[in-house]
């Protein structure tokens, strides 16, 4: 096999991609993305070592967080970029023996990842080759190690979008340093690895919960608002991803100019936020989940910005019209630096192509309601509460996560139409294009479907059921009459499921399919633990979760 690859959910007849990605991947950017990752364990050995020593390298904090950003599902696809940031971890790693060295501290017996050192092009892709996933040999240890390092992935993503903001946390860029190190250690044992697994789960919930200061403080916090899904006859630009700095500057840069600002996808979140409201030339969200871009893209008809994950292979009739920036790359596809310090980055090209394109091909018209953040949701509260206590609510339904190009993704639509009347969906991540623009109807002024937000706003839905819990008065989480029917595609949603794993959330259902990394080992200790399952008809879960 050229390149082994399964990390997503839609991995190649759910064991792993061989051959090429279905993500689109070729076989050398994958294995490039490996190496990545084994250089950002190197660094991240002597990292722990230096800071064991009193020895801070302030690099070796931020490069193992977009290192691990890069190499998620559908983010960077661009062969130069990736190697070249291999290269400025080689030097990194080399910065940090030199650190130690002249610190007096000695290290023996280091990791071939930690000592690897090239002098070519040529090892660097022949190296890239012999150090992925299959690597390691023993199937249990290999399955815990890619867990652990796919929720880092996802901690780092999450990470990432708050230190954009200014927001920092040491301790979580610490654990993902050690977790990665750990990955090396070939003394530790199954039960060491599934406490650091565990342990990511806590560092999760930080993580998502500095994102969620960081936005909030920023942007205010997200009201429940209606949002246009027409269009206007102006020429429009179209953001997708999860960026919201990356927004703000496009939307202060395009302001007067006669461009629309459209999201798509996980940005749609966006127009719940104050800071955004105030903007006429926001114009609303076009389109549906990632995996549609390809012909949403195409009939946009202006320029399409980037900003994160997911990432399509372009077709060629809007490639010229893509851009990407940040962590996000594509061979042939224009890039925006990053910023120049406190200096903003430069949308001009972007927005002068706009100026020149006609406005977007309409897909459909009317509004979809979102905004309902743990913060709106408990202003509710009461009225919730009576909601729960007259019966006129009797189940909450988690539909959150990721959808995906599957045909069996239908089930969640069906699911979430089949489902009684006095049933609320509570959602977040692009999982809500399967339901959230369905006739639903409310109870009570309710909507039956709360959309939170983005898929790290997934921490919203923890709170509420926190507070729901504290609100009733109950000893256990899982007392609550919530079930949990998640859908999953990359890493930020293994994240997020540690994550609740750690808040005490148990008899999770997880589809389409459980993760092809889980080993048979591996997937009974979530089963036997917490109750971990998987989907079957939606006849049968209706049955079985709402009763």
């Amino acid at each position: 096999m050229s390149m082994f690859c399964y990390q997503c959910q839609e991995t190649a007849a759910g064991k792993g991609c061989t051959k090429v990605g279905v993500c689109g991947k070729p076989a050398d950017v994958a294995n490039l993305h490996d190496l990545l990752l084994y250089v950002v364990k190197g660094i991240s050995f002597y990292a722990v070592k230096a800071r064991e020593n009193g020895i801070n390298n302030v690099f070796a904090e931020i490069f193992p967080v977009e290192s691990l950003f890069i190499t998620l599902t559908n983010v960077n696809f661009d062969k130069k970029a990736i190697t070249n940031k291999i290269k400025e971890g080689l030097r990194l790693k080399e910065s940090l023996q030199l650190q130690l060295k002249y610190g007096g501290v000695q290290i023996d017996n280091a990791p071939e990842a930690a000592t690897w050192s090239p002098s070519t092009d040529e090892e660097i892709e022949a190296k890239a080759a012999t150090v992925g996933v299959l690597s390691t040999e023993n199937e249990d240890v290999r399955s815990l190690r890619e867990l652990l390092i796919y929720g880092l992935k996802g901690m780092a993503a999450y990470y990432h979008h708050a230190f954009i903001l200014g927001f920092k946390d040491p301790e979580i860029t610490h654990f993902i340093q050690k977790g990665m190190a750990a990955t090396l250690d070939d003394s530790l044992t199954a039960d060491d690895l599934v406490g650091l697994v565990l342990e990511a789960g806590k560092y999760g919930v930080t993580t998502l919960a500095l994102l969620d200061k960081a936005n909030t403080e920023t942007y205010g916090t997200p009201e429940i608002t209606q949002v246009k899904i027409g269009v206007r006859n102006n020429p429009g630009i179209l953001i997708s991803g999860h960026d919201l700095k990356d927004l703000e500057e496009l939307l202060k840069q395009t302001e007067g100019t006669g461009v629309d600002v459209y999201t798509h996808g996980e940005m749609l979140p966006a127009h719940y936020y104050p800071a955004f409201k105030k903007y006429e030339h926001f114009a609303g969200n076009y389109g549906n989940a990632w995996w549609r871009q390809a012909e949403e893209f195409e009939k946009f008809n202006g320029p399409i910005l980037m900003t994160t994950n997911c990432l399509v292979p372009p077709k060629a009739s809007y490639k010229d019209r893509l851009w990407t920036t940040s962590i996000v790359g594509f061979d042939g596809v224009k890039h925006i630096p990053d910023r120049d310090g406190n200096e903003a980055k430069d949308f001009s090209a972007l927005i002068e192509m706009a100026k020149n394109c006609p406005p977007p091909t309409e897909l459909e018209n009317g509004t979809i309601v979102g905004g309902f953040a743990h913060q709106q949701v408990l202003a509710l509260a009461d009225k919730v509460i009576e909601a729960v206590k007259n019966g006129a609510i009797k189940k909450f339904v988690v539909m959150a996560g990721c959808d995906g190009r599957m045909k069996s993704r239908e089930y969640y639509t069906n699911f979430a139409q089949g489902l009684p009347q006095d049933a609320v969906i509570l959602t977040a991540g692009c999982a809500k294009y399967r339901y959230n623009k369905l006739n639903l109807g409310d109870i009570g002024g309710i909507p039956r479907v709360l959309d939170a937000g983005q898929c790290n706003d997934s921490y919203s839905l923890a709170i509420i059921a926190l507070k729901l819990k504290e609100a009733f008065g109950l000893e256990d989480i899982n007392q609550l009459p919530i079930v949990y029917n998640i859908a999953w595609y990359e890493q930020k949603a293994v994240l997020v499921l540690l994550a609740l794993l750690h808040l005490g959330v148990k008899n999770i259902h997880l589809g389409p399919t459980l993760p092809a990394f889980l080993s048979p080992n591996v997937a009974k200790i979530l089963v036997d633990t917490f109750g971990i399952g998987g989907i079957s008809t939606v006849e049968e879960d209706l049955a079985s979760m709402i009763g």
